[in-house]
């Protein structure tokens, strides 16, 4: 060991319980279950990559946040992002899609885009759903804050996602352009104001007052975005069966539009015949990665006075 590493320490001041330790390219890969109070005060796990480069500096985190009915180990399983991360000299988190286990509520008959695995990463307002349902809360602040306290990484963020978890990372990212340096979305939707999928969850999560729903939907913020340049980066198949399926539930274009309209720089790229699955994101994972870093190092390296 380098004598001008660090000593990265073993316990940890929070809760937590490590449910997994598995080696991954040149790091490692921990699941990690925490009490949630932004989620009602049940558990939840996230995943944490760390790549060995942690043990001498603390490095920026990108958060990455699933779509439907995924968990924290799709992404791990599926993206093969360990060794981009390692190229790129950054941690990734992973949370939940949701909240889950006893007492969270549901819709009953149970459907994949609605609840558990379905969160849709806003703070829920409605009676049934407002206790337990606000993903938001728990991306924005405490999983940062857990994150910062427990582990060898710095105070630089970026964030980014897929189709749900697209219109988490681009929505998160434009109400809070202060505590991201970048965002990335891979088949996001857009606007789910006007989507099938939007059209059933918001009323749900956030009752019938549509003005409620704009802040949640990526089409409307970029409308009004004043921030600073978040170096916004999408991907999305031109074969991608919600986009040129019977249902568009992605509506880019309308995306593309406003922020045209709004001159906020966005770079969105149509991926000649690529569908909406893992095989999609894992050719393209290394680019987003490599994207973050060039923007986390270089504002690390300005707080640095370098």
């Amino acid at each position: 060991q380098h004598p001008s590493c660090l000593v990265v320490p073993v316990g940890f001041t929070t809760s937590m319980e490590v449910k997994a330790s598995i080696r991954a390219a040149q790091g490692t890969l921990r699941r990690i279950e925490i009490t949630s109070q932004a989620l009602g005060g049940i558990k939840t796990i996230f995943a944490i990559y760390l790549p060995d480069v942690v043990e001498c500096r603390k490095l920026p985190v990108v958060y990455w946040l699933s779509g439907l009915t995924c968990t924290d180990e799709n992404f791990s399983q599926k993206a093969g992002a360990f060794q981009a991360a390692c190229d790129s000299q950054i941690v990734l988190v992973m949370p939940d899609t949701s909240p889950r286990g006893d007492g969270v509520p549901d819709e009953d008959p149970k459907s994949y885009d609605f609840g558990v695995g379905a969160g849709f990463y806003l703070n829920a307002t409605t009676d049934k759903y407002q206790k337990h349902y606000n993903m938001y809360e728990f991306v924005v602040k405490e999983l940062p804050a857990i994150v910062e306290k427990e582990f060898p990484v710095n105070s630089l963020r970026s964030i980014c996602g897929h189709s749900m978890g697209g219109h988490g990372a681009l929505t998160i990212a434009l109400k809070n352009p202060d505590r991201y340096e970048s965002v990335s979305a891979f088949s996001p939707i857009c606007n789910p104001m006007e989507c099938a999928w939007g059209q059933k969850a918001f009323p749900l999560y956030l009752g019938e007052d549509k003005n409620s729903w704009k802040q949640y939907d990526a089409k409307e913020l970029i409308k009004s975005y004043k921030g600073k340049d978040l170096h916004i980066l999408c991907d999305c198949g031109t074969a991608d069966n919600f986009l040129i399926g019977d249902v568009n539930q992605l509506r880019p274009l309308q995306f593309i539009d406003e922020a045209l309209a709004a001159k906020v720089p966005v770079t969105f790229r149509m991926q000649a015949g690529y569908d909406h699955s893992y095989y999609f994101i894992s050719t393209f994972i290394g680019e987003h990665l490599a994207h973050h870093a060039k923007f986390l190092h270089a504002k690390s390296l300005s707080h640095a006075g370098l």
